[in-house]
């Protein structure tokens, strides 16, 4: 199994490392309200899914909302199936570099991106107010595709309530390819959001586990640089 050991290689890392060269691949596009105008050609995706709730109040010590967190920031929450990241844990998470293995037909692609926006803040007052931590990152060229995603876990603190929340924009990106464009203008979209709905169940369960007790997902650190992780890691 070649392709399930590429994020291991020499060469992978040696991507990673190149990361830090590249710019963003696109200009911010004008917005209005969370996402770009309308007709500008740009998706725009929301998507909430429901943990396990907590007591109302703070953030409980080891619970759903810090368990959450943890899986969020250590990359463990995405479909493996589709996306796995390559990064170094000892960076600072913004300006985090991470090569990202989309795995699309069948295929493997590396795409980079680059964290550009953290979010540790109560918001809100009375009934309203919540807990939110939470990251997101942009493209970088030779990305297949353009635009910014962003990760939040949400505590409602009146009621208890926490939320994985998964929103961004997208287009795709100039690629040469005449296959790979084809492949991608068929399958991608539907690729995508696939991901986001695996990926925030996944989550949930993840979290569910480990409030029941089950240990967190182990970590898996490449074998030429321990600095480096791949995640998820193994299940």
């Amino acid at each position: 199994m070649i392709r399930e050991r590429r994020l291991r290689g020499d060469r992978a890392l040696a991507a990673l490392r190149a990361l830090g060269g590249l710019d963003v691949n696109y200009r911010r596009p004008r917005t209005v309200g969370p996402g770009p105008a309308p007709g500008t050609g740009w998706f725009v995706d929301s998507l909430v899914r429901s943990l396990p709730a907590e007591a109302p109040g703070a953030p409980a010590p080891g619970g759903t909302w810090e368990t959450a967190c943890r899986l969020v920031r250590d990359y463990r929450f995405a479909e493996p199936r589709i996306l796995r990241a390559l990064f170094r844990a000892d960076d600072p998470l913004p300006g985090r570099d991470m090569l990202l293995e989309g795995r699309f037909c069948g295929l493997r692609f590396d795409m980079g991106v680059r964290v550009t926006s953290v979010t540790d803040e109560t918001l809100g007052a009375g009934r309203t107010a919540r807990r939110v931590w939470g990251w997101g990152y942009q493209t970088l060229q030779g990305h297949l595709e353009q635009g910014e995603l962003r990760y939040e876990v949400v505590k409602y603190l009146h009621t208890g309530e926490v939320s994985f929340v998964i929103a961004g924009y997208s287009r795709r990106a100039p690629i040469r390819n005449p296959v790979v464009r084809l492949g991608f203008a068929l399958f991608g979209r539907r690729t995508q959001r696939r991901f986001y709905r695996l990926s925030a169940g996944r989550l949930h369960r993840l979290v569910r586990e480990e409030l029941s007790g089950a240990p967190s997902p182990a970590v898996e650190h490449h074998p030429s640089d321990d600095r480096v992780v791949i995640a998820p890691g193994p299940p």
